[in-house]
């Protein structure tokens, strides 16, 4: 069960609101929602949680790039809406890396030969698969890691330091709200 929730910072306080993800398929269609929940371009919070699982929060200011923090990269990325938020930028990846893995694997199969060309390995002799060990499997680029992952500082100026974020685990939504002085309007939407 997912919750999500946007938390904008206007003259008089924080406005929260419940939201539905629905329509999110990527950052850009999140930032934009937080943008148009925005009052003068000001700071607002996107919070997404997976029950007990893993929470994310993107804090868009303006025009600006977004910052994303994420409490658990390995269980977000068994999400469809945390697979949103781990962007290639975010987990250290060259843009679009996945994209070029996929199409050189249509070329070349995972064998190592093309197209339908058969296996010529002498009977008894091992294939460049078997050479696979443990430690390069250990190693893969593609895997994303366990823990946190992400701008550990996106709230420290709102009241949240690194330190803090880095704690929370059940509840966070609630101590990030009680940091930015925003319970009761949280109250409203949870």
């Amino acid at each position: 069960m997912y919750f999500a929730a946007l938390l904008a910072r206007t003259e008089d306080g924080w406005e929260a609101s419940d939201t539905e993800l629905d329509d999110v398929e990527t950052l850009s269609d999140l930032t934009d929602l937080a943008r148009e929940a925005s009052v003068d371009e000001d700071t607002v919070l996107v919070y997404i949680e997976q029950e007990d699982a893993w929470f994310g929060v993107v804090r868009v200011d303006g025009e600006e790039d977004p910052r994303i923090y994420v409490s658990d990269a390995s269980a977000a990325a068994r999400s469809s809406y945390g697979e949103i938020l781990l962007t290639d930028e975010l987990l250290g990846r060259e843009p679009g890396a996945e994209d070029e893995i996929a199409a050189l694997e249509e070329l070349v199969d995972l064998d190592g030969t093309e197209g339908d060309e058969l296996d010529e390995t002498p009977s008894g002799a091992g294939s460049a698969r078997d050479a696979v060990t443990e430690t390069d499997l250990d190693h893969d680029p593609d895997a994303v890691p366990a823990g946190p992952l992400g701008d550990l500082g996106l709230l420290a100026d709102l009241g949240l330091s690194e330190k803090d974020l880095l704690t929370l685990r059940t509840n966070a939504l609630v101590e990030i709200a009680d940091a930015l002085g925003a319970s009761e309007v949280l109250e409203s939407v949870r």
